[in-house]
Order: C-alpha cells, then sequence, then structure tokens
C-alpha cells in the first residue's frame, strides 16, 4: 500500500511528488504553475492541488450548471439525446483525458480547461455569439468571455480566481474555421494539456453534431464522403477511437514534447468540418432557426439597453431599471451583453415573451 499518503507529512507534498515521478517531463506540474491572479493561502487547500482546485470550482459554479440549457447545434431540442453545451463538455473532457493519460500528461488540468472552455458561450449556440458579436461595440467572442467569466463575473462578481494555465487553456481553444493545429506557436496554449483540449474539441464537435444530425434526419449515413468513412469507420465510438488512437501513437512517435497528428487524420478531420458547416451548421432547416435566435437576442439587447435589466425572481420579473452608472454607454452595453450571455436558451425565450408577447387578462 505504498500509494497511500504517509500520515505526518503534508497530503499536498506527496501529490506534488506522485506527479513528479509519474508524469511525462513534457506535463505541466502542479508545483510550477504561475499561479493565480489573486494569492491565496494554502491553509484548506492541503488535499487537493491547484489544477483540482480549478477543476472544482468551475464544476460547482453556476454558470457550469446553465449549459445543461444552452444550445450545441440544436436550439431548445425537445428530443432527450441531442447534445447542450453541457454534453459538449463532459464529451471533451473525456476524450482530453483519455488522450492525456496515454501521453502522461495532468489530467486534473485537462479536466479543469475542458470543462470551462466554454462557459463563455451565449444561449442559441454560435447564432447568439454571432449577433452579439454584432451588437456590442467592443464585439463577442465566446472564448474571451469564458476568461471574463472566470476572471470577472462569476462568484458574485469575485470571479472564480483560476490558475494561469486553466485560465491560458481556456482562451486559447477556439478554432473556428482556422488550422486545427495553427503553425503560429502564440496562437497555442503554453501547455501541452492545454493543446490536448483544444484538438478534443474538435474530435467531439465533429463526431457528436454528426450524430445528432443523423438522429435528427438532417443526413443519412450514405451521405458522408466515402474517403472519410474508409479512414474512421461508419460508426461514432470508432470514428472517435481512430482520431484520439492517431493522435495518441503519433504524439508518442515524436517523443519531441509536440503534439502531433498524421496528415491523413488531419485531412479527414479538416474535411468532415467542412461537410458539416455545408450540410448541418449552413442547411435550411438549422439556418432558419438561428435566424430566428439572432433575432431574439437583437430585440432583447436593444430593450434592456434602454430599459435597464429584468430579473426572474420565481415566477415574476422584477425590473431592475437603468441605474446611474449606465449613463457611460460602454458600461451599459458591457452590462447588457454580459446579463444577455449569461441566460439559458429558456430563459432568453421566456424573458423575450415576457417583455414581447401581449398576455390575456384574467377578468373574474
Amino acid at each position: 500500500m505504498a500509494f497511500l499518503p504517509v500520515i505526518g507529512r503534508s497530503i499536498k507534498k506527496q501529490l506534488e511528488e506522485r506527479e513528479e515521478r509519474n508524469l511525462s517531463p513534457y506535463a505541466a506540474l502542479s508545483r510550477d504553475s504561475r499561479g493565480r491572479r489573486v494569492e491565496e493561502e494554502d491553509v484548506i487547500s492541503d488535499l487537493r492541488l491547484p489544477f483540482q482546485r480549478d477543476r472544482d470550482r468551475i464544476t460547482h459554479s453556476k454558470t457550469f450548471r446553465r449549459l445543461q440549457h444552452k444550445t450545441q447545434v440544436f436550439l431548445a431540442p425537445t428530443g432527450d439525446h441531442y447534445r447542450t453545451r453541457l454534453t459538449h463538455v463532459l464529451e471533451v473532457s473525456q476524450i482530453a483525458r483519455t488522450i492525456a493519460s496515454a501521453l502522461c500528461l495532468n489530467e486534473p488540468l485537462v479536466e479543469a480547461i475542458a470543462l470551462g472552455h466554454d462557459l463563455g458561450h451565449t444561449p442559441f449556440g454560435h447564432a447568439g455569439e454571432a449577433t452579439l458579436n454584432e451588437l456590442h461595440p467592443g464585439g463577442f467572442k465566446h472564448y474571451t468571455h469564458s476568461l471574463r467569466v472566470v476572471d470577472v463575473l462569476e462568484n458574485d462578481g469575485a470571479g472564480l480566481n483560476l490558475t494561469y494555465e486553466v485560465r491560458d487553456g481556456i482562451v486559447r481553444h477556439s478554432k473556428g474555421t482556422g488550422d486545427i493545429i495553427p503553425k503560429d506557436p502564440a496562437r497555442l496554449a503554453v501547455t501541452l494539456e492545454g493543446q490536448v483540449v483544444r484538438l478534443a474539441d474538435i474530435i467531439a464537435y465533429v463526431n457528436h453534431d454528426l450524430d445528432d444530425a443523423l438522429r435528427a434526419g438532417i443526413l443519412k449515413e450514405n451521405d458522408l464522403p466515402t474517403n472519410i468513412g474508409k479512414v474512421i469507420g461508419g460508426r461514432h465510438s470508432r470514428r472517435i477511437g481512430a482520431m484520439v488512437r492517431d493522435v495518441i501513437v503519433q504524439t508518442l512517435s515524436g517523443n519531441d514534447g509536440g503534439l502531433r497528428i498524421s496528415d491523413e487524420m488531419l485531412t479527414v478531420i479538416t474535411e468532415l468540418r467542412a461537410f458539416l458547416f455545408d450540410n448541418v451548421y449552413r442547411c435550411r432547416q438549422v439556418h432558419s432557426e438561428f435566424e430566428k435566435a439572432g433575432w431574439v437576442i437583437r430585440h432583447l439587447y436593444a430593450h434592456l439597453l434602454e430599459f435597464g435589466l429584468i430579473r426572474r425572481e420565481g415566477v415574476k420579473w422584477r425590473r431592475e431599471g437603468r441605474p446611474e452608472r449606465w449613463r457611460d454607454d460602454a458600461v451599459a452595453n458591457r452590462e447588457v451583453c454580459d446579463f444577455i450571455a449569461g441566460m439559458t436558451d429558456r430563459y432568453a425565450l421566456d424573458l423575450y415573451e415576457h417583455i414581447f408577447l401581449p398576455r390575456p387578462w384574467n377578468l373574474r
């Protein structure tokens, strides 16, 4: 039972020694963390290392819980088996941990980044993000807003005070339609763990979005390009397994501390992403709902900016009105943007109904 902590010695110290003994030379060690924005005493942290604490802070946050009611691809789906933003981050976490385990990387760091990487997503998925990017004078990107959530908005404005490595992995995870593995190292996370999450993110979404599109009837099995099926297989689990195995084998073969993927697999993932953009994300059924979602966001933004925030308390709504600080237009826009970005799909729809749709009088 040599793996058990020795009584009388710091458990934290023993966990740090275990990391140094068991992890890859390319892994990020907890003791080497660049620290937090605000230094904290370690009085109550003896049982957990910093990245473990970050993971726990994220999973206990209100923003994380709201992800269960935020769109992944299909807006407010009524079916029980479609992905939401919450199930997406859980799948990213699982894939990233599988890769990290095989590469002997720091799994709590990978998990913290994966669970926190989409905290800044808006209601209605990328439709909400695109609309807020148009409306807010400073623009809007979900990955920078994810950092704002953990630094400023969570915990009643105190933020979560996460470590530098987790914050860096969160803000650098996004790819959009850009290179899956960018040539410019400045666009990559400073840790190999953060880079693993970035790759796990696209492995997760190209596979589960394809799976959801098949379930929704938008695609059929034989719609998938033949060359893609030949490389990664025809089943959901086989496709993910093939991608994950390729990353692990190629990275271990390189043995230079860089995350690698074969040219063939990189081509397949790139083609599959393009296929989904053309046939799912931009298809008429999905895009028409995105346009409606953008319309809802635009009207909410304009109304709240003019009259102040409206919050729900139980079953009732309370109008706060415009506070004095909103004389500064930049402050007003920032707070309205933060408020809408934090909404779930159903909260946004309920608020829209409350503001804009007529209600029948209950006459007696």
